[in-house]
């Protein structure tokens, strides 16, 4: 039988644990002894995540500062790119990690948080979401339009818009529900943008009368704009199904510890007024979870 060289077989071995063990996620008890926590947070997503001049800026981010604080630990960021769905995104930077880059987060912010959709199964009855723990709503997040009212005198239906431009982003909701509703009547005036921002840039140049998206990020980039002809809407949105939903965050489900943890911050954070004041200094329109509502 031939010797194994045990220096070079250690080695190997070594190696091999190490890499296989930046595909997990850690535990309250490994997070406070290595004085750090591991928060994923979307990239360019304003205003709850961005850089500016190279500084991590956002919502999410004093969020993110608020919980490694309390914990008593330093917080580093992990910048993710959104993926085709939000299962992907917790499948790459939460419990089993990219396949290029094996490393997840501890942590991962702005989850949809909704007890069907945590429980939903796939076709043979499986849990989808079986390895991540969903908790902690912040927000309520809604479809909000915003409009010229020099070209616009109000919107209190959206029907209007089958006569006055709207812009919205490309391959999102407001795009299907302007393109297919009232029997697609205002589809020739929904114009496609790459991203919110542009289409409120878009709308200032007159290239557009209005722009729909969501609530947080349209009242976040009223507040840039240095005119105040630009109002935000009252209208509703008939036939569009579900139009507004909370926003939480995730963990890997073996580790309920850290969560129980983070929840009592988070719930502190809602309850005395500092959520409200985060999202305040981003000049978006904020609306406490109904989970906190009796507390």
């Amino acid at each position: 039988m031939k010797k194994i060289n045990i220096p070079l077989f250690s080695i190997l071995i070594g190696c091999c644990l190490i890499f296989s063990a930046t595909a997990f996620s850690r535990s309250y008890d490994d997070i406070i002894e290595s004085n750090e926590i591991i928060v994923a947070v979307y990239n360019d997503f304003q205003p709850f995540s961005y850089k500016e001049s190279d500084k991590a800026k956002g919502i999410d981010i004093e969020l993110a500062k608020a919980i490694a604080k309390q914990l008593g630990v330093k917080l580093r960021l992990r910048w993710v790119t959104a993926d085709e769905n939000v299962e992907d995104d917790l499948r790459n930077n939460l419990w089993k990690g990219h396949y290029i880059k094996r490393t997840v987060a501890d942590l991962m912010l702005r989850v949809p948080y909704n007890r069907e959709y945590s429980l939903s199964r796939d076709d043979i009855g499986e849990l989808v979401h079986q390895h991540v723990h969903m908790f902690s709503p912040y927000h309520t997040e809604s479809w909000k339009i915003i409009y010229n009212n020099k070209k616009i005198e109000s919107v209190e239906t959206i029907a209007v818009f089958q006569y006055y431009d709207i812009g919205v982003e490309v391959d999102s909701i407001p795009q299907f529900y302007l393109s297919s509703a009232f029997r697609g009547r205002m589809s020739k005036h929904t114009k496609q943008f790459m991203s919110i921002s542009k289409a409120i840039e878009a709308m200032t140049v007159s290239k557009v009368d209005a722009v729909m998206g969501l609530s947080s990020q349209v009242s976040y980039f009223q507040s840039t704009i240095p005119t105040n002809n630009y109002i935000l809407a009252e209208n509703a949105f008939p036939m569009m199904g579900q139009q507004q939903w909370d926003i939480g965050m995730a963990i890997k489900a073996d580790y309920r510890q850290l969560g129980y943890v983070i929840a009592d911050i988070v719930e502190a954070m809602v309850v005395q007024g500092d959520m409200e004041r985060i999202f305040a200094k981003y000049h978006v329109l904020y609306k406490k979870p109904d989970f906190y509502q009796e507390i």
